[in-house]
């Protein structure tokens, strides 16, 4: 599973731990490092850590895929997930609203949006 495909599973395992305003980007045309931003809000820390948790397990477990690394802490309101194809972004609503990612790749095609 890879590409556009993972993302897609990525996204149905975010919705599982009720992740919210789910956004999925292709932005391989404006970057060389990755294909997709999969960019997801928490409600709170707790559920930050549980959706970092998820998309890591899952995706070990269901798609034999490991992330390339894990940044951030969900204490600190952003924890990024990189899949390589795919860089999963979990965010509070405070941390999404001051980085504005959408804003600063707007160039990219949303695939979905789910709020």
């Amino acid at each position: 599973m890879e590409g556009l495909e993972f993302a897609h599973f990525l996204v149905d395992t975010l919705l599982e731990k009720k992740g919210s305003d789910i956004l999925l980007m292709d932005i391989s045309d404006q970057a060389v490092f990755t294909d997709y931003f999969l960019i997801c809000n928490g409600d709170n820390r707790r559920q930050l850590q549980a959706l970092a948790e998820s998309v890591t397990e899952e995706a070990k477990k269901k798609a034999d895929q490991q992330p390339w690394g894990i940044e951030g802490q969900a204490e600190y309101g952003w924890v990024l997930v990189d899949f390589g194809d795919v860089v999963v972004h979990l965010f509070d609503p405070e941390q999404r609203d001051y980085y504005k990612l959408e804003e600063l790749w707007n160039q990219g095609h949303i695939v979905l949006r789910m709020q």
